[in-house]
């Protein structure tokens, strides 16, 4: 007999089928254990909570999730305590029961150091305080030799020192010098700008900002300069005026359509006048001058 003998006889091929079967059953089982373990049936949305009480959001989503607080940030204008950044994002898809990772904004304010800008120049005195985590609440100028440099620094009023201890965000004014010759400043043009950036540029021009005014209801990375008042065709304007600014989102509305049709105003603004309109209004002129020596 060879040594393949058994692959004519019957027995060998039914419990060729029974192992087969068995196999499949068991693969069956394996599947169906894994598919309720994971819940692989099971798909949620994960839910936005930037911008909500962490604590309240952990006490209500507790038996959905398991939170973990990674760390805390001091960023201006927003919540202590609320969710600054989650992870997975709102939106993605997730299972039930899985650990959603939090960065909250700090509740205790931090603080840091006034650092000394008197002598220095708009620009550099405007990139320290920055550093330093302060902002530039206005600019007050004053009669002084040298243009654009920094006389003194205020907080609430009074002269504040080099080193004394704030909190971060806090606003300081600076007073700074006009120049003797008392020069204008050029308006810049911030049509489509970031509202996040208006400020900023406005007193890196030697300017003040004014009224915001939010045209729509949109989240504020979204907002840009719609208009300004006043505007980029008014030219140059004393140092330190205040600017009025109005804000649109960039999701609702073409800054680039925006932009053209100022550019085509300013150039009907500042077009030429005719040669014909220029002869005429000489004439005119010339004729109103004879009429009194008759």
């Amino acid at each position: 007999m060879g040594r393949l003998h058994f692959l004519r006889e019957k027995k060998f091929y039914i419990n060729l089928l029974i192992i087969l079967a068995l196999c499949g059953v068991l693969l069956w089982i394996t599947f169906r254990l894994l598919d309720k373990y994971t819940r692989h049936d099971k798909v949620y949305t994960m839910p936005d909570f930037i911008g909500q009480d962490y604590n309240q959001v952990k006490h209500d989503y507790s038996k959905d999730f398991h939170f973990i607080l990674i760390d805390s940030v001091y960023p201006k204008g927003q919540q202590p305590g609320s969710i600054y950044q989650q992870d997975p994002l709102p939106g993605s898809k997730i299972k039930k029961g899985r650990n959603v990772y939090a960065i909250i904004v700090a509740v205790n304010p931090e603080k840091t150091v006034m650092p000394n800008l008197k002598n220095l120049s708009l620009r550099e005195a405007i990139g320290r305080l920055e550093s330093s985590g302060l902002d530039v609440e206005r600019l007050d100028y004053q009669n002084y030799s040298y243009k654009n440099n920094v006389i003194d620094q205020y907080y609430n009023g009074e002269p504040i020192m080099e080193g004394t201890e704030l909190v971060k965000g806090s606003k300081i004014v600076l007073k700074v010098g006009i120049g003797q010759d008392k020069e204008k400043v050029k308006v810049p043009n911030l049509i489509g700008k970031p509202a996040s950036e208006t400020k900023r540029l406005l007193n890196l021009a030697g300017m003040n900002i004014g009224k915001e005014v939010y045209e729509d209801n949109d989240s504020l990375q979204y907002m840009c300069v719609r208009r300004m008042s006043p505007g980029p065709s008014s030219g140059s304007v004393n140092a330190g005026t205040i600017i009025d600014v109005w804000y649109h989102s960039n999701r609702t509305m073409n800054f680039k359509e925006e932009m053209q049709l100022l550019l085509h105003e300013d150039s009907l603004v500042n077009r030429p006048k005719p040669i014909i309109d220029t002869i005429t209004e000489t004439i005119e002129t010339t004729d109103y001058e004879y009429e009194d020596d008759f």
